[in-house]
Formats: C-alpha cells, structure tokens, sequence
C-alpha cells in the first residue's frame, strides 16, 4: 500500500490549496469552512534527478518516478474529539495515514476567514494538539472498558494491557502525546511490547508530524515573524519544519516548468516548495529510494523503508522475486552515472552482486536474479 501523508489543518489554513499543488487534483477550495467533507487522496510523483540522470544514460521506453499519496483532511475546529464540525469523521480518517503534515496558517487575508480573532499560528498548532490528544484519549478509555470485560473471565491473560492502558490513559491526561509513552528502556522487550499497542491503537499522537508554515507570497522565501515561530516550536519539540505559500504552489503548478522556475528565482526559491515538502516527508518516514532498470524498457523509481535488505526491496518490486530471490546485481547511482552504462560499471568492478541481507542504500540501482 503507497506510503500516506494526512493534510491537517484548522479551517482555511490552506490544506486543500496545498494539496492541490501537491497533485493537482483539483479538490474544492473556498474561504468558508469544512469545504473537505470527504477526504481527497492524490498521488504526488518524487521528483528524483538521480532517476533522470539514469534514464539519460539507458534511454528506457518508459520512466516511473516513485509517489507518495497525500490525504486532504477537513479542518479541525475546537471540539472535534466530540464531533464538533463533523470532527469525529475527520479525525478518523486521520488515523489511517503514516504521518501528519499540520498546516498552520502564517498569512493575512481579509477575504479568508479565521477561525479565531487574531492570527497565531502557536495557537492554533496548540488547538490542533489538544483534539488529537483529546482523540486519543477516547481511544484509550474505550480500550480499556472492553480489555476489563475481557478480563473478567481471565484477569491475568489481561494484567499487563490494563496496566499499561492505565499509564497511557494517565501519560494523556496530562498533555503528552503517545510518542513521548514508554521511551524509557527503549529497544527492551518491554519497550517492544508498548510499542506494538501503541500501532494496534492507531493513536493520531504517535504518528510523525511534519510542520508547514503557509505563508504569503510576499514573506518568501524564509517566511515572516509568524512563520519563523512555527520553525522555532518544531526545534524545540524535534519536530520537522518547512516554509511555503500554498498558493503560489498552486499557482506555479499549472505554468511551464521553465517559467516557473524563472518566477521562483525571482522570489529567491532554488527549488519548488512541493519538492521541500516531499523531501521533508521522506525524512520523516525514514525512507530512500533505489532504482531498478528493466530490459533496458522501463527505469524505475522505488520507495523503501531505511534499513531494509535487498529480499525485502524485491518483495517491493513484485512478490515472485521475492519469493524466489537468488542474487541481487547492486551499483549506486553515482558509480553508474560515472561508467556511463551498466556494462562500463560492471568492467570497472563497480556492479557488485549481493545476498539477500545486503542492506539497500539510498540511490542504488538493483537488478534481482530470481527463479520461477
């Protein structure tokens, strides 16, 4: 299943805007509220050069860059653990994401209303984090009436989730998200053992969160006074911060390319914030991309967990490889673009072939021997 980015915001922070540009795939945008009653799910490519660079060299029939999906979710308004604004919909779509990107609004516009007097974007990430602690509270409690009625019949099967229950419910209580939970003894069987719970609650607090600052055109490119808090909050709670203007994303989606690059060198930008954002979400997630080339036709961007081997990368590519995996022929992208072809890297004793536990590094170019 493709790797989830939530879009979460208050209303008219710029969530639907963004995920427009992210890709363009054109959901409702309007200056009132819950505009997003259902959520939007788009599809964003990785812009990788490395993949352009190999595609140069093999010259494929066709090129498949690696995607993430993105899920616009309604805005959340004080009160959506109860249901306010349909909130209790909204958050439960937030739950099956693998991480959250919380747009905070940064920018002055008359004609789009706040949802509150003044404009603090600390504020309104303070709003955001209390529904989704609040939320999972509500998990907690309700996991917990149904492991006591479980519990009844045989209370010792039960003694260790009722107690670990507990202390989260307690860790919740007083403002502490599910990801801070149980990171004492970190890497024990113990510590395993919460963290296997933790995935088991989908708990919106202990996904990884990534912060976007949505600022004006003209607070470009390091973003203003506003934005410069939301990048302070996110050092000081480890967190990841990016600085971006939604609609002149959206706006430079739709120019040609050679155009909008021009204009974003005028507004001091190297390169597009969608592919800031992209690369932020990659980090967060701890993922890295390897390349595979097939026959010569086809050269492929893939996404892989940091850390995992070469058998499991085939598993990525298809099931049967996987299944019968035999060897992997491994030469990073680096190395290939200097032979200039696979034959040269292989002659300069750059292609490598590797077993199934060879760990996959960001950037390599695998081609998997397997049996049928």
């Amino acid at each position: 299943m493709p790797l989830q980015i939530g879009i979460v915001g208050l209303p008219n922070a710029g969530k639907s805007t963004l995920f427009n540009a992210l890709t363009q795939a054109n959901a409702t945008v309007a200056s009132y509220p819950f505009t997003t009653i259902e959520p939007h799910v788009g599809v964003a490519e990785v812009r990788d050069p490395r993949l352009d660079a190999i595609a140069s060299l093999i010259k494929p029939d066709k090129v498949v860059p690696t995607t993430i999906q993105f899920v616009d979710i309604a805005g959340l308004v004080k009160g959506a653990h109860q249901g306010e604004g349909l909130g209790n919909q909204f958050l439960a779509h937030i739950r099956e994401v693998d991480a959250i990107a919380l747009v905070l609004r940064c920018f002055e516009n008359p004609d789009v209303a706040h949802v509150s007097a003044s404009l603090d974007p600390i504020e309104d990430l303070e709003v955001l984090d209390l529904e989704l602690s609040l939320a999972d509270l509500g998990t907690v409690e309700r996991r917990i009436e149904r492991t006591q009625s479980a519990a009844k019949s045989r209370p010792k099967d039960f003694e260790w989730e009722l107690k670990t229950l507990s202390a989260l419910r307690e860790h919740l209580t007083q403002g502490r998200s599910a990801q801070t939970f149980g990171a004492e003894g970190a890497g024990s069987e113990a510590d395993e053992r919460v963290q296997a719970l933790l995935a088991e609650l989908f708990l919106l607090t202990n996904k990884p969160r990534l912060l976007v600052a949505n600022v004006g055109e003209d607070a470009l490119p390091a973003g203003d006074l506003l934005a410069a808090k939301v990048v302070e909050m996110a050092a000081q709670s480890e967190n990841q911060a990016i600085v971006l203007c939604a609609d002149c994303e959206a706006a430079l989606a739709e120019w040609p390319p050679d155009e909008a690059a021009a204009y974003r060198a005028e507004l001091g930008l190297s390169t597009p914030g969608l592919d800031r954002l992209v690369k932020a979400s990659y980090q967060l997630l701890d993922l890295i991309t390897f390349f595979t080339v097939t026959g010569g036709e086809v050269a492929r961007a893939w996404t892989l967990r940091q850390g995992k081997s070469v058998w499991y990368a085939a598993g990525q590519v298809h099931t049967d490889m996987q299944r019968g995996f035999i060897r992997a022929d491994v030469v990073s992208h680096a190395d290939l673009v200097a032979a200039g072809s696979m034959t040269a890297a292989r002659e300069a004793g750059r292609l490598r072939s590797e077993g199934r536990d060879y760990v996959v590094r960001d950037g390599d170019v695998i081609h998997i021997h397997f049996s049928t």
